[in-house]
C-alpha cells in the first residue's frame, strides 16, 4: 500500500555520471575538494547554499563548541558497547548518537522551537517581545514543560560555552532577534519560574544560528555531527586505554539491590 502524496522522485542534493559527481550544483571534484571546508560543506549539503564567512565561522564555533563535553552518558555508552564488541566501532557510534535526546544534545532543537514560537506570537499578538515570552513560558509550564537551553548542573554561573558564542555573534555581525530572544527569556525567567535559570549550550547554539539563516528544522544535526567526532576521539582511546569495563563495574557497584532475595542473601558485586 502507498503511503504519502503523489510526488515525484526526484532529490536536488546529489546526482552523478561516469565523469562528474555533482554536489548542490557543484562539481564535487573540480569546485569543493580541496577548495572549501568541511564545515562548509555541511552547510551547502543542508542549505544548498554556500555559506558567507560570517555563517562559516559561526557554525564552525557551534561544532567546536558542543563536540566533547567529558563522560556524559551518551560517551558512556559508545565506550561500553565498544568494550562489548570491538569489532564494531560503527555500532559504537551509533549507540552513542542514540544515546542522544531530549536532555542531552537534543535541547539544541526544542530551544530553536521556543524561539520561533515566541517571535511567532510576538508577530501574531503584535504586543511586546516581554509579552510574548511570558505568554510562551507560562503555556510551557501549565503543560509542565521544560523550558529547553536554561540551566546547567556544573554551569550555574553562565555556561561559558554559550557566552563565547553569544560574543563571537556579536563580532561577526550575526547577533539578531533570535539572540534577544535567548537573553531575554534569561532576563526574566526568575520572576516567571521562581528561581534562576542560567542560558547553557543549547540555548545558545540555536540563538547565534538561527540569527545566521541556519534552518530550524535542521538544528537537531548540528549536535550530533558535532558529538560524532568527539565519540571517535573517545572511541580511539578506549582501543589504546579502555576504560568501558572500568565504568561497567563501577555502575555494578554503585547500585544496590533492593529487590526481593531469599533469606539471608547479600548482594556482591564484586
Amino acid at each position: 500500500m502507498k503511503i504519502g502524496a503523489d510526488t515525484a522522485p526526484t532529490t536536488a542534493i546529489s546526482g552523478s555520471n561516469p565523469q562528474t559527481i555533482i554536489v548542490r550544483g557543484h562539481d564535487l571534484v573540480e569546485d569543493l575538494i580541496g577548495r572549501i571546508s568541511f564545515t562548509a560543506h555541511t552547510w551547502l549539503l543542508i542549505t544548498g547554499q554556500l555559506p558567507s564567512p560570517a555563517q562559516e565561522a559561526m557554525l564552525n564555533a557551534t561544532l567546536v563548541a558542543i563536540a566533547e563535553h567529558g563522560l556524559v552518558p551518551s560517551v558512556q555508552a559508545a565506550r561500553m558497547t565498544l568494550a562489548s564488541a570491538p569489532e564494531a566501532l560503527q555500532g559504537a557510534v551509533a549507540a552513542g548518537l542514540l544515546g542522544c535526546g531530549s536532555v542531552i544534545l537534543g535541547a539544541s532543537a526544542t530551544a530553536g522551537v521556543l524561539f520561533a514560537e515566541i517571535l511567532d506570537e510576538q508577530k501574531a499578538s503584535g504586543g511586546s517581545l516581554e509579552d510574548a515570552i511570558a505568554k510562551t513560558v507560562r503555556a510551557y509550564r501549565a503543560a509542565k514543560r521544560a523550558i529547553p537551553g536554561y540551566g546547567h548542573p556544573l554551569h550555574k554561573d553562565g555556561d561559558p560555552r554559550a557566552l563565547r558564542l553569544f560574543a563571537i555573534a556579536r563580532e561577526l555581525g550575526l547577533h539578531g532577534a533570535h539572540c534577544h530572544v535567548a537573553l531575554e527569556v534569561e532576563r526574566m525567567l526568575p520572576e516567571l519560574v521562581n528561581r534562576p535559570l542560567v542560558m547553557n549550550i543549547s540555548a545558545a547554539i540555536p540563538a547565534v544560528l538561527l540569527d545566521a539563516d541556519y534552518p530550524l528544522l535542521a538544528l537537531r544535526g548540528v549536535p550530533l555531527l558535532a558529538r560524532t567526532a568527539g565519540l571517535i576521539g573517545h572511541l580511539l582511546e578506549e582501543q589504546t586505554h579502555p576504560i568501558g569495563f572500568l565504568m561497567s563495574h563501577a555502575a555494578a557497584s554503585a547500585i544496590s539491590y533492593d529487590g526481593p532475595a531469599p533469606e539471608g542473601f547479600v548482594a556482591n558485586e564484586n
